[in-house]
């Protein structure tokens, strides 16, 4: 057995030691009070999710088991999902053990192939990356495990094998399905030699230059998890919670990232990038930035990128983005507008008293990355997204696996109910 089973084992014995103990201690303690306005708001800022893999301090960003972004910009997608799993960064030994029971997992069954090229040729990306995970059910270890009556306390470990399965195969369905859709060639298949971030890069067959592999392992970390609450994540879990296996739940969370509101937004942001440099003819001065931005605030839109449900400070996210892009091609026109929006677009904002978080958050800089490297095909790009984020949302299931979290079901009150509050 793999070396990732071996040390979850022992940290899910300390985990559910302490588990037991904080409820047996402190199962009164009141975590957070629900107003009507959280209750008609989606629940924001409600306090009643645990979610060990990372948090999202409002004043730090992403924190991924004890460990800012910062720290983890120069780690491979392996060790930063070991992390998850386990706790800890992975020793040399029991990284190469990892790795390499990822790459063994690879290959892609070829009816996902034959699935995804009977689909029309109009199907959105994200539409093709949910029918072939959905398609790929058959092979859950957990279902048939299930089935065949597995103890509860040992759940985990068949859900890891689904996890583990999901997370080496969905590189190669991404990249097979941008080369199809987009029509870039033939179907590149994976090499069990490279890892993810390799493989990733080598698949796509977009450019040769090795900056943009660094720019897929960078993109793979800082996307990788978010904390529980949201959409991706909480859809995951909830239909989880009903021992369903990952390749429904997974499917379902992606789901809810394809929409504007999650996952379509650094497209929009790149979108709007783009239309100021058409409209001021390349790169705007810091006076025309004020400009659109006046513009933009007085027709009722937000600016795109900017802005976060949790942070309250520029996402780290960004800043390793905004890090790499200076770097690079610090020159290069897009990624100069970006950095030229950072230098006027808070300031700006924060004139404006009802704004809270005048700050960018990571959509504002990555799609002009990925534009710079020639990947500009906009719909894509939350495939992408959804690669990276499965390190994340796998990791978070396995984890709630082990530790027995029940089912979700929360209590619904109607509107005469909050009437009768409100009085």
């Amino acid at each position: 057995m793999s070396i990732i089973f071996d040390r979850m084992s022992e940290r899910i014995e300390e985990w559910r030691m302490e588990d037991w103990q904080l409820k047996s201690k402190g199962g009164n303690k009141v975590l957070s009070e629900v107003t009507v306005a959280q209750a008609y708001g989606g629940m924001r800022g409600v306090r009643a999710l645990i979610c060990d893999t990372s948090r999202v301090p409002q004043d730090k960003g992403l924190i991924v088991r004890g460990m800012p972004l910062a720290e983890l910009v120069d780690k491979t997608p392996e060790e930063v999902y070991f992390l998850m799993l386990t706790g800890d960064l992975p020793t040399k030994d029991e990284l190469k053990s990892f790795t390499d029971d990822i790459k063994a997992r690879k290959n892609v069954p070829a009816y996902v192939w034959d699935l995804l090229r009977a689909m029309p040729r109009d199907t959105h990306p994200m539409v093709m990356l949910n029918s072939a995970i959905l398609i790929m059910h058959k092979e859950s270890v957990f279902a048939d495990e299930y089935d065949r009556g597995i103890k509860k306390d040992d759940q985990w470990k068949s859900t890891l094998e689904d996890a583990l399965n999901l997370v080496a195969k969905l590189p190669a369905i991404a990249a097979g399905i941008y080369r199809m859709k987009f029509n870039k060639g033939e179907i590149i298949p994976p090499d069990s030699s490279m890892d993810l971030a390799g493989d990733y890069f080598h698949m796509l067959g977009v450019s040769d230059v090795p900056d943009f592999k660094d720019l897929i392992r960078l993109y793979l970390v800082a996307h990788c998890d978010h904390e529980g609450g949201n959409v991706s994540a909480l859809a995951t879990q909830v239909i989880s919670s009903s021992l369903a296996d990952l390749y429904y739940s997974l499917s379902g969370a992606f789901n809810g990232l394809a929409g504007p509101l999650h996952g379509l937004a650094n497209q929009e942001s790149l979108k709007w990038v783009l239309e100021i440099m058409e409209k001021y003819g390349g790169t705007p001065t810091n006076n025309q930035i004020k400009e659109i931005v006046a513009k933009t605030m007085e027709s009722g839109k937000v600016i795109p990128g900017y802005g976060h449900a949790v942070l309250r400070i520029t996402d780290p996210r960004f800043d390793a983005f905004l890090n790499f892009g200076k770097k690079h091609f610090p020159n290069d026109p897009v990624f100069l507008t970006v950095s030229r929006l950072y230098e006027v677009v808070p300031e700006e904002l924060k004139k404006i008293e009802k704004i809270k978080n005048p700050w960018p958050n990571v959509d504002a800089v990555t799609g002009a990355i990925l534009y710079y490297y020639g990947l500009k095909e906009f719909s894509y790009y939350t495939v992408m997204f959804a690669v990276s984020r499965s390190l994340g949302l796998t990791a978070q299931t396995v984890i709630n696996r082990a530790m027995l979290t029940p089912l979700f079901r929360p209590k619904s009150v109607s509107t005469q109910y909050i009437r009768d509050i409100v009085g």
